[in-house]
């Protein structure tokens, strides 16, 4: 009888430990969102029969489980942003001062992946206080009221999610709310939380080889990159195409569809969106070689890897075209973005539809 509950426990914990891996995949990969609804698919994924709610893992688990996933995955781009995410946070905060700002989840506490938040809580009575105070600052934010259920009990939480350089999420709350005690979803204890101050002395602990003041006026003083985007976009609306190539016609609505094509694929893979919405930049500026043109108008408001996709854009259609040789194929294939690249080109492709639907340039930025 022993034997046969150590074996029992013992399926029951492998199962558990499946569970969690399955969980915190989908949610890596960003087909979930909140652990109950990816624990309880995974769950069904492996598993025909009843799961007790005891034997699914903790969301602690597929918390540590999705951490493994970037570590893999991201290595040391992972720790470098990380670094970056709380400085930006930092900034952001000093902004928002007069909100008495916390800075919280992911960016707080280290567990950030690809894609991640900075999440930090504000709090006042006016909302039109804090978005006046982004207006200010040049900041481009949406502003979105979600509706939560939870134990008969339904709330409306506001945020503000602000486009820069790290997507931000601000949540809004009332002035008096500034000392309420959030509990944790995934520890159930009181979330790890951060003031200015309190902020300002932690950077200062993990990263003494940093001096603060001097990291947060270079963050002040970098030009706004969307400003950049917008202003070498713009001009593509005039530049009229070949209907033979493209019957959709001008350059900014083949832009926009496929970047809207690209959302559909990679979602939160900023830099393989920001290729799409800026690989023809150049032809604004020289319709010779609109791709040498565009890298050197973007310099250094992209990243390498943006600047390589859209630097070998045009090379992997031909390679779709069947058009290009087995040496430009083996050279591209080198890189680890060879599957990105030619992701873009097929999204570059299909992009050429007239009357297709497609975000405005406000929307895509």
């Amino acid at each position: 009888m022993g034997l046969v509950t150590a074996h029992g426990s013992m399926q029951t914990g492998k199962l558990r430990r499946q569970i969690a891996w399955e969980a915190a995949r989908m949610m890596y990969l960003r087909q979930e969102s909140e652990y109950y609804r990816a624990k309880m698919k995974a769950a069904r994924r492996l598993h025909r029969g009843w799961v007790k709610p005891r034997d699914l893992p903790s969301n602690a688990e597929i918390r540590d489980e999705i951490q493994a996933f970037a570590r893999i995955h991201e290595g040391d781009n992972r720790t470098a942003n990380l670094r970056e995410m709380r400085f930006e946070a930092l900034r952001l905060m000093r902004l928002l001062d007069a909100f008495k700002p916390r800075l919280i989840g992911s960016t707080m506490t280290g567990h950030v992946r690809r894609g991640s938040d900075i999440d930090i809580h504000v709090f006042t009575h006016s909302l039109e206080a804090v978005t006046g105070a982004l207006d200010h600052d040049g900041l481009i934010y949406d502003v979105e009221r979600k509706q939560v259920r939870k134990q008969g009990v339904e709330t409306t939480f506001t945020h503000i999610h602000v486009h820069d350089r790290f997507p931000i999420e601000l949540t809004v709350y009332a002035a008096d709310m500034a000392h309420y005690v959030f509990k944790s979803s995934i520890t159930g204890k009181p979330i790890e939380r951060a003031s200015i101050r309190e902020l300002e002395a932690f950077l200062q602990s993990e990263y003494p080889d940093v001096e603060l003041e001097e990291k947060v006026e270079a963050i002040n003083q970098s030009i706004d990159r969307f400003q950049i985007y917008e202003m070498l976009l713009l001009p593509l609306e005039r530049v009229k195409q070949s209907p033979k190539w493209h019957p959709e016609g001008d350059a900014l609505y083949h832009s926009l569809q496929v970047f809207d094509l690209a959302c559909d694929e990679l979602p939160y893979d900023e830099e393989f969106l920001l290729a799409a919405l800026l690989h023809d930049v150049g032809k604004a500026i020289d319709p010779y070689d609109h791709v040498a043109a565009g890298l050197e108008a973007l310099g250094e408001s992209i990243t390498e890897r943006t600047a390589w996709l859209i630097e070998h854009h045009m090379t992997a259609g031909e390679l779709l075209d069947g058009n290009a040789g087995a040496r430009a194929r083996r050279r591209l294939a080198a890189s680890e973005d060879f599957d990105e690249l030619m992701l873009l080109a097929q999204c570059d492709r299909a992009g050429r539809v007239a009357g297709a639907d497609a975000p405005e340039l406000e929307e895509g930025l």
